[in-house]
Order: structure tokens, then C-alpha cells, then sequence
């Protein structure tokens, strides 16, 4: 197996506290391919669940370099990046197969819908809180992006109440 030229090689830079996109911003400037990892989380608020994408690896990069026999030295001093990565003195070289592989996982974990990435379960039994409910138990019958169906037993009858996801917790 032969090794790839040293410019198509895949590199990690450590960036600082939270600027793993303004080293992205300022290593593209520079001429380098650039990647940073991105999966979808799922924030509670006020109007409900909403997705946002954050850094896969906080505080890493991976970059090459696009132009041939492009120097490494220059990464030191681009803004948001902290450091290369290193084994000893040698830059840590990463193999095309890793980005590849985590290019899929992410394309995948970026598809998944509230419902998926969900901790509740249609049929789980769940508790409400927080409304004037509060305290009563049931059964979640479905799971939306911002509510959830709660089937629950109101003076003796079945009923159907829609709550938001923090107003519900496993039971």
C-alpha cells in the first residue's frame, strides 16, 4: 500500500474554546480543504424542541492542504486554531477511510427527527409536570417535533392531552 502525497493527506488542528468555525473560516483563506464534523442535537425551549448543529469533536479539525507542497507551518498562527496535532514531532496524519466513515455517521445522525432522537416512546408510561396537570401518569401515544401525545385517565375517561417534551418525564 502506498502512502498519499503529503498534500492529500488529512491533518487535525486543535482549535480553541468554541472557534472550531472561525478556524474553519480562516484555514478555507488560507487554501486548505477543510472539515468539521457536525451532528444535530435537539435543544429545549420555550417553543419547544429545535434542532441545532454543533461540533462533532469540540476543539478539532481536520483540514489538507488543496495546493501542492502547501506548508503546515502557517496553522500555528491561524485565528481559532490552537495547535496542530502531533505524535511526537510528526503532524497526526488521519486516514481517508476515518473521514469517509464519519462523513456517513454523520450524514446519518443528521436525518434523524425528534421523534427518533427522542427519549420518549410511544407506549412508555410518563408523568406530567410542570402544568396544571402535573403529577398525573399515562401512556405517550405519539411523539412530535414540539409535542407530545399523552393518553391519560381524566374522571374515569380516556383522554388525549398534548404537552411539550420538558413538561413530560419517564415514569
Amino acid at each position: 500500500m502506498t502512502l498519499p502525497e503529503p498534500e492529500e493527506q488529512w491533518y487535525l488542528a486543535y482549535t480553541k474554546p468554541r472557534l472550531e468555525e472561525v478556524a474553519q473560516v480562516n484555514l478555507r483563506q488560507q487554501g486548505f480543504e477543510v472539515y468539521l464534523p457536525l451532528y444535530k442535537k435537539f435543544k429545549k425551549t420555550e417553543q419547544g424542541s429545535t434542532p441545532q448543529f454543533e461540533p462533532m469533536f469540540p476543539r478539532y479539525i481536520f483540514f489538507r492542504a488543496k495546493l501542492g507542497q502547501q506548508s503546515l507551518s502557517t496553522i500555528r498562527s491561524t485565528k481559532g486554531v490552537n495547535n496542530l496535532v502531533r505524535f511526537g514531532f510528526e503532524p497526526a496524519r488521519i486516514q481517508d477511510e476515518l473521514i469517509v466513515l464519519i462523513r456517513e455517521m454523520e450524514a446519518c445522525r443528521n436525518e434523524v427527527t425528534i421523534a427518533q432522537a427522542s427519549s420518549f416512546k410511544v407506549g412508555q408510561s410518563v408523568r406530567l409536570k410542570h402544568n396544571a396537570l402535573a403529577n398525573l401518569q399515562g401512556l405517550v401515544q405519539s411523539v412530535g417535533s414540539k409535542r407530545i401525545a399523552v393518553l391519560l385517565e381524566i374522571l374515569g375517561r380516556p383522554t388525549v392531552v398534548q404537552v411539550e417534551h420538558h413538561q413530560v418525564e419517564v415514569y
